[in-house]
């Protein structure tokens, strides 16, 4: 791909690191904001800014937020007792856009991964394992990935709540092995949180 300008090329490499974006879509893009005269592309700069000077990790259940506490969290309407586990603050959008679980979160910020480098000291389980003990959680459900990284991740975590008293249960597996959960559709995801089955450790 040939640019007349070394600025929109540079535009369009930028744009063209975004996930799923390549060379054409990105130049698409750079294109249709330069033409457009609503100042659509300085509100995207804003926007981006604000978002990287003030968003926030919720210090419990480590998704982004506002404040210091996501409203999720601090909603009283939820039930205190239920932790929904998930790999990623996509996840959490996913479950919440089936209206099908109405407890509290704890994002993990990934599974272990060894090829990766990925242990468990490098996501927020112990985070987890502290709020158990400290709330009186019941239950935990584990909504993971369901590939070899999710199963040894559920396994690990198990073994730490082995002396706990808590309930730990798996989504059903209407999302198939190997897949992502921000790509099930909403009833698929749905009907895997009510339909969840006990985690029974071998």
């Amino acid at each position: 791909m040939k640019f007349s300008s070394n600025l929109l090329e540079e535009a369009v490499n930028a744009f063209s690191k975004l996930p799923g974006v390549g060379k054409k879509s990105a130049l698409r893009m750079v294109l249709h904001l330069l033409k457009d005269q609503t100042q659509k592309s300085e509100k995207i700069i804003k926007s981006l800014l604000e978002v990287n000077e003030s968003l926030k990790t919720c210090k419990v259940c480590y998704n982004y937020s506002d404040e210091d506490v996501c409203n999720i969290c601090s909603d009283e309407h939820r039930l205190k007792n239920v932790i929904c586990v998930v790999e990623s603050i996509r996840d959490v959008m996913a479950i919440e856009e089936t209206q099908q679980f109405s407890g509290r979160y704890h994002v993990l910020g990934g599974v272990i991964s060894p090829l990766d480098g990925i242990g468990p000291d490098d996501l927020n389980i112990d985070p987890l394992i502290q709020r158990i003990t400290e709330n009186n959680i019941e239950e935990v459900i584990m909504a993971v990935s369901p590939s070899i990284e999710g199963e040894t991740t559920i396994f690990y975590i198990s073994k730490k709540l082995k002396d706990k008293e808590v309930n730990i249960s798996l989504i059903a597996r209407g999302v198939s092995f190997g897949g992502d959960l921000e790509y099930a559709d909403e009833m698929t995801l749905g009907r895997s949180i009510v339909s969840r089955t006990p985690y029974v450790q071998s």
